[in-house]
């Protein structure tokens, strides 16, 4: 009888810890891994030759929103394309639990326009037998997962169960009978192995305010208190243990980091900080937060910090875009149904506030006209595919916006659109320079049809280390496994050693690929998403089990909840 049930020979180990790489076998048994040396290939009931890839920790993903995704897709593509084997869900402050029976439906809705998750398809997928926060774990678990599931608890939810969904977004204060329920929540939900809590908050008129309900009212987190928030900082303290995870945008730097810190000080356990961008018009931003995140971190605040390391664009229509809710503007105008949003985006007299509401720089794009025309339906604006709108303008003769929007409406809205990413320069190294970041953001399951960011583990390796040389592997490695890991409450996880889980990815540094964007038609009800798949991973096992290999899924689905951060 074999020693091991599964054993990984002859590959080049990288660790996650940042300890130098060496040549070693891995053998695995019962999920976990039993020894890291010299193995003989008889003792393994089955054998993989990695010899010239590496051997590494499974990739952990801190910022996703497969909440949904999770009840149709078991290995939560497109992060599962790309080697990651544990994810944390109900980031944001967005998720589907406490809920009210008759609240099901407007939950989904809240998922709809702040994260583009296609109604059809949660309608389809998603059965709410579940009321409380516990009781959706417990359906969690009964789900077939082929990745890792780290749950925090979304305010979201929270808020709209005590105070009602339409009255936590008046922006009232909580009542002390309120807050005490929402802690009695927190509380119930940790008790059941919950890791913590998340809330973003877009302060309505502040300069991020870029994702809305489904008719384009702020969320209930976006005017949500920041008594509220220490609350919960509050429950954290008093069980000394937890996370949480919090994107705050007001017109106030200052006051949203005095904010973080006191969360911090109350709390006494990791605040994570979303999102940490390069952009090349505006460099002192990702400058000054590296500086203040530094202070806290010579402060002994455990306040950490999450890059977005990918330069994943925006391939987008306005039958479905959404992401130039920050303009009073251009969010009336893409609410609605496509027949609502055609006629509104043609009327001529909104054209004038349009261009005098000109979406304000964020995280979608640096310069309006740069934008790309990227597919036409018409014969007759064809000749614009491929250009900015800044030379398709001058074609026409007319201003940018009056250009995108007459090709867009006589297309009936199916014109594509591709917004460049604002951090596609060198000023990424910056970022890199600062150990302490961890890598993303994915958003994975959310933006289905515009975004393809779950690609950023394969490309860092590409880019950061096989390209640039700016990492090696053994930092790029404990960036995206070890140091995420420890920040986000994974307690035996994101590192290679002998008695934790066997997470591991095995691959071809030199082969490894980012493929095209590609339309796949996989969603329920009807609905469709953009991927990009991965060239070079030949391996990808969850605890223990093989859930990749060669260029597809196994079937196998070894994944957990990890209550409290661990394995069951």
């Amino acid at each position: 009888m074999a020693e091991f049930d599964l054993v990984v020979k002859n590959g080049m180990v990288v660790d996650g810890t940042r300890a130098p790489r060496f040549r070693s076998d891995i053998g695995i048994k019962n999920g976990r891994i039993a020894k890291i040396g010299r193995i003989a290939s008889h003792q393994g009931a089955k054998v993989i030759d990695a010899d010239g890839r590496i051997v590494a920790p499974g990739f952990i993903d801190l910022h996703t929103h497969y909440d949904a995704q999770i009840f149709w897709d078991p290995y939560l593509t497109i992060s599962g394309y790309h080697g990651v084997t544990s994810v944390v869900i109900g980031n944001c402050g967005f998720g589907f639990a406490p809920v009210r029976p008759k609240d099901a439906e407007r939950s989904m809705l809240t998922m709809v326009r702040t994260e583009a998750i296609p109604l059809r398809a949660m309608q389809a997928a998603m059965p709410f037998d579940w009321e409380t926060y516990p009781q959706f774990m417990d359906k969690l678990d009964r789900l077939p997962k082929g990745v890792n599931l780290l749950p925090y608890v979304p305010m979201n939810p929270v808020l709209g169960y005590v105070m009602g969904i339409e009255e936590s977004k008046t922006g009232r204060m909580p009542t002390d009978d309120e807050h005490a329920a929402m802690r009695r929540i927190l509380h119930e939900a940790m008790d059941a192995g919950a890791c913590g809590w998340s809330a973003q908050r877009l302060i309505p008129g502040g300069p991020s305010a870029v994702q809305r309900d489904f008719d384009g009212s702020p969320m209930n987190t976006d005017v949500m208190h920041d008594e509220t928030c220490l609350e919960m900082a509050r429950v954290l303290g008093e069980r000394g243990e937890g996370f949480q995870e919090l994107t705050l945008a007001s017109w106030d730097p200052r006051k949203d980091a005095d904010h973080f810190e006191q969360i911090a000080e109350v709390s006494g356990r990791p605040i994570m900080y979303e999102a940490l961008v390069t952009n090349d018009r505006f460099p002192h931003r990702h400058r000054n937060t590296m500086k203040w995140l530094e202070r806290c971190r010579q402060k002994g605040l455990p306040v950490y910090g999450q890059g977005t390391t990918t330069d994943a664009g925006l391939t987008f229509t306005f039958e479905d875009w959404n992401l130039f809710d920050d303009s009073d503007a251009w969010r009336e105008a893409t609410t609605g149904t496509v027949a609502e949003r055609t006629e509104k985006l043609g009327d001529p007299r909104r054209r004038a506030a349009l261009k005098a509401q000109m979406p304000r720089e964020s995280l979608i794009t640096n310069y309006f006209d740069e934008i790309i025309v990227t597919e036409c339906q018409n014969p007759a604006n064809k000749k614009f595919e491929g250009m900015t709108l800044r030379l398709a303008a001058k074609e026409t003769g007319k201003d940018a916006v009056d250009t995108m929007l007459d090709i867009a409406v006589s297309e009936n809205l199916k014109t594509e659109f591709f917004a460049p990413a604002v951090n596609s320069s060198d000023l990424m190294k910056e970022l890199l320079d600062y150990p302490y970041i961890t890598f993303g953001v994915s958003d994975g399951g959310a933006h289905t049809k515009f975004l393809t960011a779950g690609r950023y583990p394969t490309e860092g390796l590409i880019r950061f280390v096989r390209e640039k040389e700016w990492l090696s592997l053994e930092d790029i490695h404990w960036r995206m496994s070890g140091l995420p890991a420890f920040c986000a409450g994974f307690k035996d996880r994101g590192f290679l050693r002998e008695g934790a889980p066997a997470d591991i990815v095995v691959y071809n540094l030199e082969r490894l690929k980012v493929l095209p964007v590609e339309i796949a038609h996989d969603l329920p009800g009807d609905e469709w998403r953009r991927v990009q798949r991965a060239e070079g991973y030949s391996h990808v096992i969850v605890n223990g089990q093989i859930t990749w290999e060669g260029d597809r899924f196994t079937g196998a689905s070894p994944g957990k909840v990890l209550r409290h951060g661990v394995s069951a």
